[in-house]
């Protein structure tokens, strides 16, 4: 007889002791729900505990996608119909996410006590940090609304190698100034803290129409059980320094950026000057239609077809299908020279209220996009 051999086998994935091969499916199918579901961090940083949710994992040499939330509202409220939106599960499929709560604003959020000294703009954004460190993530594409919007700015700033590119919708880089901090300080005489945050959120047409949108929002912040931490963010973007951008200086935005803003938006003149100080050959600029203050929440689909677009210019999902806009109505698409002398001539597409498209336009040229 011939010599028996000992072979040794070892599981690739060894099953807990005990545990059948259909408890190890049903095990990884449970944890695959839970990624889908969410997971919820806390981390310390110098300016406090930051909390944080991550959605699916991370994909071999791809950045994750970081969003930050506007005032009077986190992340859900701020980002949940544009990242619940059909067209929008290609994109998610392809790229892990991180949605971060300013400090206080997350579900369940004890309030602070009497004389806590919320971090201002610039120490949240010195948070982040903290938390790509945590999840080890070298790099990120931000999407920020409007207070959040400056967080990710000031971040890119100064972690540039960190950003990968910007999604910056209603950003305000400027500091208050003393017309403006007049107008503030008369509007607060005679408004409460959530009428200021809805006029900083959606356009005076919204409110006055004062639409199921605007009744569900004005809802959520009347009766927040954390007005409290709202009202000191509120002060912290009231007290948010000048970015001081300059186009071709030393202080700019040195990743591809997409500015969005609505018509009839409260910072649409803020997000045009921000256009301005910005390099052309990096930067995209998208008015949308019909949008009001909040494109994310009233208009998903448009935003999320030129956020294909923009990640199909940083090389990412080249084989993207683009169901919704591509294949709308004729656009009209008109060149005029820019009345900057620095600036390269711009491109417009102009579109009915039900469609509009972000063309791959040539280099060196800024995308003026109303959709």
């Amino acid at each position: 007889m011939a010599e028996l051999q000992e072979v040794q086998i070892t599981e690739e994935k060894p099953l807990l002791p005990g545990q059948t091969p259909e408890a190890a499916k049903e095990a990884e199918l449970a944890a695959r729900i839970l990624l889908d579901q969410g997971q919820t961090h806390s981390v310390e940083t110098p300016y406090g505990s930051v909390t944080f949710t991550v959605y699916g994992t991370p994909k071999p040499k791809r950045p994750a996608i970081l969003t930050y939330h506007d005032v009077g509202l986190n992340y859900k409220s701020c980002f949940q119909p544009l990242f619940q939106f059909g067209d929008m599960q290609e994109i998610i499929q392809n790229f892990v996410r991180v949605h971060v709560d300013a400090p206080g604003m997350e579900e369940g959020a004890p309030v602070f006590p009497v004389g806590y000294q919320y971090p201002s703009l610039d120490q949240l954004a010195d948070m982040i940090p903290c938390i790509l460190q945590y999840l080890n993530f070298s790099s990120v594409i931000g999407v920020g609304v409007g207070a959040g919007a400056y967080v990710l700015s000031r971040f890119a700033l100064t972690h540039p190698d960190t950003v990968e590119g910007l999604v910056l919708i209603n950003i305000d880089p400027n500091a208050k100034g003393w017309m403006d901090w007049a107008a503030h300080k008369l509007t607060g005489l005679t408004s409460s803290i959530p009428e200021m945050i809805l006029g900083h959120l959606f356009s005076q047409e919204e409110l006055s129409g004062n639409s199921e949108l605007i009744q569900k929002y004005r809802n959520i912040i009347t009766h927040a059980p954390n007005l409290d931490n709202i009202e000191l963010y509120w002060n912290s973007y009231n007290n948010r320094r000048d970015l001081n951008l300059e186009r071709g200086g030393d202080v700019t935005l040195k990743c591809p950026v997409m500015l969005v803003v609505g018509d009839q938006a409260p910072h649409e003149d803020a997000v045009v000057e921000c256009n301005s100080k910005l390099d052309p050959t990096q930067t995209s600029f998208l008015k949308m239609a019909d949008s009001g203050g909040q494109p994310q929440l009233t208009q998903p689909g448009k935003l999320t077809e030129a956020f294909k677009y923009f990640l199909q210019g940083m090389g990412y999902m080249a084989s993207s299908c683009m169901t919704r806009l591509s294949r709308s109505r004729t656009a009209s698409l008109t060149s005029a020279a820019s009345m900057d002398g620095n600036r390269s001539r711009s491109r417009t597409l102009s579109q009915g209220s039900e469609s509009g498209t972000l063309p791959s336009g040539t280099p060196g040229h800024t995308m003026e996009v109303s959709c």
